[in-house]
């Protein structure tokens, strides 16, 4: 593994530039490689895969234009070859904006469900379940997630690192984003099922740690047990403090924002059994 940071040089020098340099600069980033020309690019709490190949670097998901040009002047240092590749995870906005930046000469890739237009940049290739390309020694496999956590999300798994780039729907040991955003609960639980039905490895989220395939199931049955365990209350007439209170999933209390994010989390399953009928 190899992490390569910003210089002091760097950051003394966007201090001379002004406030809109110092407020890039203050981003917490990162470069790891994580398999044999597969790295990982961290951008404060979100991260993007690049993959090097002999013809070109194919990367996942700009983040933002600050982090896009970012990303660009890392992969300069890792290969004299251009961006020829940018796949969208998919298109909300935290992981999609500022993709201009680096779709320049590249193929941009988006699933089907896609808007005409991604913060201003057009995919030039779309497809409706799966994908695959190959370029020098590496092949990529697209796959559709299917409806759930939005309605355009993708999997990229990259041989032959085995490596899946997962965004969103999943992340080891990792509770689900605050109360979940309003989605399908049930088809995002099918959004990680679908994830575990992929041949990989190396589990490399857009947010939170890198882990293994095993991670996803766990993530599933997470949510599982969640749903099981508010729609049980639920049933009983429970209000959703008196849930916050009795449903502790202690199970995963070590889990990343286990404390903070649990009660939202119940909050937002509530909120969808009731509102999909299954509550009554």
């Amino acid at each position: 593994m190899k992490a390569l940071f910003s210089s002091i040089a760097v950051a003394t020098l966007l201090l001379a530039q002004g406030p809109s340099a110092l407020a890039q600069s203050d981003a917490k980033r990162s470069v790891t490689e994580i398999a044999p020309d597969v790295y990982r690019l961290q951008n404060n709490f979100h991260y993007s895969m690049v993959v090097i190949t002999g013809e070109g670097a194919v990367v996942t998901d700009p983040i933002n234009a600050d982090a896009a040009a970012w990303i660009k002047t890392e992969v300069a240092k890792l290969t004299d070859k251009p961006v020829s590749h940018l796949i969208y995870s998919h298109s909300h906005g935290d992981h999609a904006s500022g993709g201009a930046v680096l779709a320049t000469d590249a193929t941009v890739i988006a699933q089907a469900n896609a808007p005409d237009q991604i913060d201003g940049v057009t995919p030039t290739l779309r497809f409706e379940d799966t994908h695959e390309f190959t370029q020098g020694d590496k092949t990529f496999e697209l796959t559709w997630l299917g409806p759930g956590h939005g309605e355009d999300l993708i999997a990229v798994v990259v041989r032959p690192a085995n490596v899946a780039f997962i965004t969103d729907a999943a992340a080891p040991k990792r509770l689900p984003w605050r109360n979940m955003g309003g989605a399908n609960i049930d088809q995002w639980i099918d959004q990680v099922r679908k994830v575990e039905s992929l041949d990989f490895e190396i589990f490399a989220p857009a947010h939170g740690n890198v882990g293994v395939k095993a991670d996803a199931t766990d993530a599933r049955v997470y949510m599982e047990q969640l749903r099981s365990a508010v729609l049980a209350g639920l049933k009983e007439g429970k209000s959703i403090d008196q849930l916050k209170q009795t449903v502790t999933m202690s199970d995963y209390k070590d889990w990343s924002n286990y404390l903070n994010w649990l009660p939202l989390n119940i909050e937002g399953m509530a909120g969808f059994l009731v509102a999909s009928g299954q509550a009554n």
